[in-house]
């Protein structure tokens, strides 16, 4: 369910240069190496599968990955597939993959996060089949290119490159493909319950979150780890009437009632919020981003109180949500013919929660906004708070260092994501959890979820470097 990162306030910001960065569209071909080679049949291979809800296919893509890890030496016993039966009925799967280590540096081992469902998408609404990954341009076209299958084929690619190689870790790495992020993520949240003893870890890095930002011509900008995510939770507020006939209007009009609530809600701001992440990412933001928006990042960074600084950013959409908790109404429904009063009136409200507040406070937040008589709120769903992972100096520099061998010098920007991964699932369980994408984009490439997803050839191949170097650094002989 992951969003790339977009940070739309930089698009003009740090364009001198770009052209530096600009040159000749590079092709797969390009790339000869034997773990390159290998990486990319993968990846065609599972983006090629329908692994969307109501298809049944999640199950065959798993089995197809442990062969891969199978024939590329890592022992029978140590490649789990986990079938798991969802709510509908569907068959879903999940992956699990250990990479055992020598034990040197006498800690738990790190865990690896992607997921191998997509969003369903349908051929008569693309301009190229969505499920026939489709090389034009210097992107790699298709359904999951982004979200998430390149995660799945870049840690299986580094895995199998790194066992070929010969690498030893200090640490035993442990892969865990979910196999239902994109609709109810019960599949990571038993990775993490039930099937613990295979999963636990000192923490995990997750290829399905955070990432790098190029401009517009290409140069790059920052990478963005993610070290949070806000909860989801989904209300929905109703307002009842005897109703009667229209034609015979009264004043105690649910609809008429049910406006006023809406515009109670358009009205009122939940407080500004600041975590260590948050902070992070507001005064990094401020450095790079130019005029009255950097101003303000910088001014409610010192001082979460200044009013005027929040207003700011509750102006900008990409920006408000790493503020404070929102709460937006999303659907409406009521009415029964249009000749009646509606007897019954209710307003979906979808909100994202700031961690470390309680979905329960933000319910009762909204009856006291709602303020009408005979309101009854219901939440949908279960919401799982997920806390803000600590930034940790180990994981930082190994990132850090691992970022600049690919870009030099780019600033590495800690994040909060307004939208969920199965990150959510592995904090709640009391693993903290970072998103690392090896992925960075301009902002005009982001379409997943969307028509003609997306991304450049050359990221796929830079990102295998990117998670070799990172593991390497982290669970490598030289890790500290």
């Amino acid at each position: 369910m992951a969003r790339p990162i977009v940070v739309g306030v930089l698009a003009a910001a740090l364009l001198i240069g770009g052209a530096a960065h600009a040159r000749a569209q590079r092709t797969s071909a390009d790339y000869t190496e034997p773990y390159q080679r290998r990486a990319f049949a993968i990846y065609k291979t599972i983006v090629e599968m329908r692994t969307a809800e109501g298809q049944g296919r999640v199950p065959a893509m798993a089995a197809y990955l442990a062969d891969q890890f199978r024939q590329g030496g890592f022992p029978a016993a140590d490649v789990h597939v986990l079938p798991l039966s969802l709510p509908s009925g569907e068959q879903t799967a999940s992956l699990v993959v250990r990479y055992r280590g020598n034990g040197a540096s006498g800690r738990k081992p790190i865990l690896l996060l992607a997921h191998m469902d997509v969003v369903d998408a349908r051929r008569e609404d693309w301009a190229r089949d969505p499920f026939t990954l489709v090389e034009e341009r210097g992107y790699f076209f298709g359904r999951g290119t982004a979200d998430d299958k390149f995660g799945v084929a870049s840690l299986t690619g580094t895995f199998l490159r790194l066992k070929a190689e010969g690498f030893v870790p200090t640490r035993d790495l442990v892969i865990a493909f979910s196999g239902d992020e994109e609709t109810g993520m019960l599949s990571a949240r038993a990775l993490v319950t039930t099937h613990r003893a295979l999963t636990d870890a000192e923490f995990a890095l997750n290829d399905d979150g955070g990432g790098g930002k190029l401009d517009e011509s290409g140069a790059p900008v920052a990478f963005f780890i993610q070290a949070a995510e806000k909860t989801y939770a989904t209300f929905e507020l109703t307002v009842t009437n005897p109703g009667g006939h229209s034609s015979t209007p009264r004043p105690d009009n649910a609809i008429y009632d049910l406006a006023r609530v809406v515009q109670r809600l358009e009205a009122h701001r939940f407080p500004v919020a600041v975590n260590d992440t948050t902070r992070g990412y507001l005064e990094a933001m401020a450095r790079l981003t130019p005029g009255p928006t950097g101003d303000a990042m910088r001014r409610l960074a010192a001082d979460p109180g200044d009013r005027a600084a929040a207003d700011v950013l509750w102006a900008l959409p990409e920006e408000v949500g790493i503020t404070r908790t929102t709460c937006v109404p999303t659907m409406l429904r009521g009415g029964h013919a249009e000749n009646a009063l509606a007897q019954s009136v209710t307003v979906t409200v979808n909100c994202r929660i700031f961690p470390g507040e309680a979905v329960d406070d933000v319910k009762a937040t909204l009856e006291r906004v709602a303020d009408t008589k005979g309101l009854r709120i219901v939440q949908r769903g279960e919401a799982f708070p997920s806390p803000a992972s600590p930034l940790r100096d180990d994981i930082m520099a190994a990132l850090t260092a691992t970022v600049h061998a690919r870009y030099p010098g780019i600033p590495v920007i800690p994040t909060m994501a307004a939208y969920a991964t199965d990150g959510r699932e592995v904090r709640s369980a009391g693993i903290p959890t970072y998103g690392v994408m090896g992925l960075f984009m301009k902002d005009s490439d982001q379409f997943a979820h969307g028509l003609d997803e997306r991304v450049p050839v050359e990221q796929f191949f830079g990102a295998l470097e990117h998670w070799k170097g990172l593991l390497s650094r982290l669970a490598g002989p030289g890790e500290r």
